[in-house]
This record gives C-alpha cells, sequence and structure tokens, in this order.
C-alpha cells in the first residue's frame, strides 16, 4: 500500500512509519520540520513540507495513495482555541482534500478518553454515549462526529481507532504521566496498549476492506491498577491525598475490544504490561 500519513514525527507516527517500511509499504509523509524527520527520510519515507491548514496544495499532496493516516494532533499543554483548530479544523481539512484527491480510506486516530467524564460498570463499547470534560478528548469527540458526518454525506472510507494508553518501545509516557496518574485511585483499573499493536491495529484498519463508518477500542487484553503499574515501573507509592482516595467506576478505563478482533482480526502481540515486560517490549 501507499499510505500518506500525518503525526510521523510524534510518539506513534516516528515507530509507525518504521514499521510500514519494514513491512514493505511506501509511505508520504507531511511535516512541519523537515530536520525532525531526517531519520524517516533515511529509512525511505517521502518527506512533504507543509501545513494542514495553510496548504492549498494538500489534495495534490495525498493524491495517488491508497489510505490517508491521520496521526497529528495536540494533547497537553494547549489552550482550548489550538487544541479546536489542531483537533478539529486540521482533521476535516484533511479529509476534504482526501476527498478531493480521490482517497476516500480514512483512518483517524482517536483516545480512549473520550469516554471519560461518565462512570462505567462495565468495558468502554464504540457505542456507549461519550460526555467528556477535558478539551483534548471533547475535540477528539467533536472530530470523530464531523468526520462521520463525511462519512455518512461524502462517502469518506472512514475508520477511527480509540487507543487506550499507549506505551512501550521505549515511550517514556508512563513516566510522564505519572504525577496525574498517582493522584487515581490505586485499585482502579486500566487498559493499555504497546506501540507495535498500535502499529497493526493502524495498519488492519487501513487495509480491511467493507468495514468504513466504523469505531475501533485498540487495548490490551488485560487491565492493570494504577498502583502496579506504577510499581513495576519503580514510581514512587501513591500517598493518599486528604479525604481518601477519589471513587470510580469499575471500568472507567477498561475497554472492550470484541469489535475489532471480530471484523479486523486484531490480536494482541503484547496482551499485557506484564508480557511486553516479560519479552523486554518496554
Amino acid at each position: 500500500m501507499k499510505i500518506f500519513l500525518t503525526g510521523a514525527t510524534g510518539k506513534i507516527g516516528s515507530r509507525f512509519v518504521p514499521y510500514l517500511i519494514k513491512q514493505g509499504h511506501t509511505v508520504r509523509i507531511l511535516v512541519r520540520n523537515a530536520e525532525r524527520a531526517l531519520l524517516l527520510k533515511e529509512l525511505g519515507a517521502e518527506v512533504v513540507l507543509g501545513d494542514l491548514l495553510d496548504n492549498e496544495n494538500l489534495a495534490n499532496t495525498i493524491s495517488g495513495v491508497d489510505a490517508v493516516v491521520h496521526l497529528a494532533a495536540q494533547f497537553r499543554g494547549v489552550s482550548e482555541e489550538i487544541a479546536q483548530v489542531s483537533n478539529i479544523d486540521a482533521s476535516i481539512a484533511l479529509a476534504k482534500a482526501a476527498l478531493q484527491a480521490g482517497v476516500t480510506r480514512f483512518v483517524f486516530s482517536s483516545t480512549s478518553l473520550v469516554y471519560s467524564g461518565i462512570s462505567r460498570n462495565k468495558p468502554c463499547r464504540e457505542d456507549d454515549v461519550l460526555q467528556p470534560v477535558l478539551a483534548y478528548p471533547k475535540t477528539k469527540m467533536v472530530a470523530e462526529e464531523a468526520l462521520l458526518k463525511l462519512h455518512r454525506e461524502m462517502g469518506l472510507d472512514l475508520r477511527i481507532v480509540r487507543f487506550a494508553f499507549v506505551y512501550g518501545d521505549h515511550d517514556p509516557h508512563i513516566g510522564e504521566f505519572s504525577p496525574i496518574m498517582s493522584t487515581w485511585n490505586p485499585s482502579q483499573r486500566l487498559s493499555l496498549v504497546h506501540h507495535d499493536d498500535v502499529c497493526q491495529s493502524l495498519i488492519l484498519a487501513a487495509s480491511t476492506s467493507g468495514f468504513d463508518g466504523h469505531i475501533y477500542n485498540v487495548a490490551d487484553d488485560i487491565p492493570i491498577t494504577v498502583a502496579e503499574l506504577l510499581r513495576l515501573n519503580g514510581l514512587p507509592e501513591q500517598v493518599p491525598p486528604n479525604g481518601g482516595w477519589p471513587s470510580f467506576g469499575p471500568c472507567d478505563m477498561v475497554l472492550d475490544t470484541t469489535r475489532i478482533k471480530a471484523e479486523l482480526n486484531f490480536r494482541s502481540k503484547y496482551p499485557s504490561f506484564h508480557s511486553a515486560m516479560d519479552n523486554g517490549a518496554l
């Protein structure tokens, strides 16, 4: 396949591009900083310099590929205005450019954080009601809705993947997020997903026919408690805040992956954090 990719220099993209090239796919990436993409260019990626929201030639840039995989997003540390422009407006502009270029296969990376804001008593499913509070998952939810509208009205062959907490392959994500995670109830369970399985899910979503307009949770098979995850990563033991630990729903951060297994034949390479740790994949 020939794949057009945004967010290639980010945590997921910088691992997904080598994964694609190793499998024999052709990769074209859009970047704003050519220096950050030098290694990916050396690996064989075609690098195009540009910006999603300031690019009159975006449709021409996309032309000729089999699928668009949209990973670029703004996460923490930005204003709501920047998050909206980057996560909503840019996603819509890219999808419309893809349609203009005649490329209808469009994979959109979203987040399991869209399930936040509602207490969950069973694992989160793709058709659950969404009511996120924080800016990042709110923008992802709105972008999902806008892209689904393009699917219904203009034939965008859309696949949405909602990632659990991503880790592995020397990604410092767990350590970086530990100050926030340490305030959660130690008994709270959460689903994770290793970078290798993120890559697997993306290529399955991009290459499998017949499931346009579908949303997929991407996660491992065995959730882990916050306390155990911090302990296994050598992070400080949690100290309860004044008033004790916050309450939580038993499945607030646990994902149901039935659909992606049934429709895309997804099988976790690392079904648990322990399996990744035992295989030296951290």
